[in-house]
């Protein structure tokens, strides 16, 4: 909670024009929007091109929109980014859901991997049998560490559709390490 505070208060400083506050949102931020941005698209020059024209326009014209959680605000304006582009480049029109790219990959589980490699590919395996939403969902929560509310901000869902997608998420994978 405490990062939250400061970065609404860093996004306030970023907001009246302080050069300094850009380049600390920009700092802090960046890792964690290329690894989600990642689970988007493999497309690693488009991402950084995204990242870097998100971060461009919010200083040209920074928001005007109260934001409760800048994690949430910039994972949420990097996704509408990302699916635009994409949908641009390969001129398919794209529903409003998020498609069905995201994926774990392999580097995520050596986070959860605390015990034997033989551990990991179960782990691995039942993730594979998620859908994309509920692969995504569990992302967000474990490795973003999101709160429900910030998940439900990115995900275009309500907070209790949030909960129960994850709940059904969680319980499909204990069914299959079971």
């Amino acid at each position: 909670m405490e990062n939250t505070v400061q970065d609404i208060a860093l996004w306030d400083s970023f907001k009246k024009g302080e050069p300094e506050a850009f380049r600390q949102l920009f700092r802090r931020y960046y890792p964690s929007l290329y690894l989600y941005g990642h689970k988007i698209t493999p497309d690693k020059e488009l991402l950084e091109d995204c990242i870097q024209d998100l971060f461009t326009e919010l200083w040209l014209s920074p928001s005007k929109t109260p934001v409760q959680s800048v994690r949430a605000y910039l994972l949420k304006a990097l996704q509408y980014k990302l699916l635009k582009s994409i949908q641009k480049r390969s001129k398919i029109q794209l529903g409003e859901d998020t498609p069905d790219t995201f994926q774990i990959s392999h580097e995520n589980f050596i986070i959860l991997r605390e015990h034997q490699e033989e551990n990991g590919e179960k782990v691995k395996t039942a993730m594979e049998q998620l859908s994309p939403r509920q692969q995504e969902i569990v992302y967000l929560r474990f490795f973003q560490e999101l709160s429900y509310e910030e998940i439900s901000e990115v995900m275009h869902i309500n907070y209790q559709v949030a909960r129960n997608l994850l709940y059904q998420s969680i319980k499909a994978l204990r069914k299959t390490l079971a």
